[in-house]
């Protein structure tokens, strides 16, 4: 069953997304002054796996089986390696430069695309991704070198979620959504175990009940961000992720005094609007795709 094409509810969700990625971002930052990495990424994927559960269940065991479980690892590993930049990134650079520059997944897919699928790339796409990319060095600012290494650990997030975008487009071909989801949180799940024998241990339940707000949150976004997709294209939607983007500045701005200065935010533009017509062109050329992602 298809959902009805609704543009107006597709928005809120993905702006409401937006808000929850945004205050999970808020959370890490927080929580990254007292707590390792690598707890914040095992508890982001341990508390959203257990709240996936009960979709899980309701899907049905026998439902999981697949043949191509080497796509669903590489999403995993690329998605989860991703994390691991972007909350690293996180807690050491500006709240909304770590969350923009974890944003240019749109500016690399289309890059991977020709390579892992096939696809061609059209000259207005080239042209806003070479916008998109003049506005990251802006935002990077190679002049500032204490700080533009971390920032290039954000930007390798959004180049490694982008390959595990690519993966989930080929995934989507045979793989009911249920059964990514899954996958993808078992695996994460499992892996992000193995960084914690060289982690510090918890210093207090406060921290534990925050990393549990953080896969909550996490979930919420992933859950409202599915819902907008369903309910319209990427094409005509798909430029409201960054709403992400702006309530990540606005919190930055409120708790930690960040504000950007006048090249950062030159870049800011730029990657926002190179990135929404990124969206909107590969959204235009992929519609059966979104199609099979979108059906129960």
């Amino acid at each position: 069953m298809h959902y009805q094409q609704n543009s107006r509810v597709a928005a809120a969700y993905i702006i409401t997304s937006g808000l929850m990625f945004a205050c999970m971002g808020a959370c890490i930052k927080l929580v990254s002054q007292d707590v390792d990495t690598e707890w914040v990424v095992f508890c982001r994927n341990f508390f959203g796996l257990v709240l996936l559960i009960p979709l899980i269940s309701r899907f049905g065991l026998d439902n999981l089986k697949t043949k191509i479980f080497r796509w669903h690892l590489a999403r995993s590993v690329m998605g989860l390696s991703a994390m691991y930049c972007f909350f690293y990134a996180i807690a050491h650079i500006s709240l909304a430069d770590a969350v923009l520059l974890s944003y240019t997944t749109p500016l690399f897919a289309p890059i991977i695309a020709v390579f892992l699928l096939g696809e061609a790339v059209t000259i207005r796409l080239g042209f806003a991704l070479l916008v998109g990319f003049a506005g990251v060095y802006f935002i990077i600012n190679p002049e500032l070198a204490g700080s533009s290494w971390i920032s290039l650990v954000a930007l390798l997030s959004g180049f490694l979620a982008a390959i595990a975008m690519t993966c989930i487009r080929r995934l989507a071909r045979t793989e009911p959504t249920t059964r990514i989801v899954f996958y993808y949180s078992i695996i994460c799940a499992t892996l992000s175990v193995i960084p914690l024998i060289h982690a510090k241990p918890l210093p207090n339940l406060y921290c534990l009940v925050v990393l549990a707000v953080i896969g909550a949150l996490a979930i919420l976004g992933q859950l409202s961000l599915t819902q907008g997709y369903a309910k319209a294209s990427v094409a005509q939607v798909g430029p409201f992720t960054y709403s992400s983007v702006l309530f990540a500045t606005l919190l930055g701005w409120l708790f930690w005094q960040e504000a950007p200065d006048i090249l950062a935010a030159f870049g800011i533009i730029l990657v926002i609007a190179a990135g929404s017509v990124a969206l909107t062109q590969s959204g235009k050329q992929r519609v059966e795709q979104d199609d099979l992602v979108i059906k129960d």
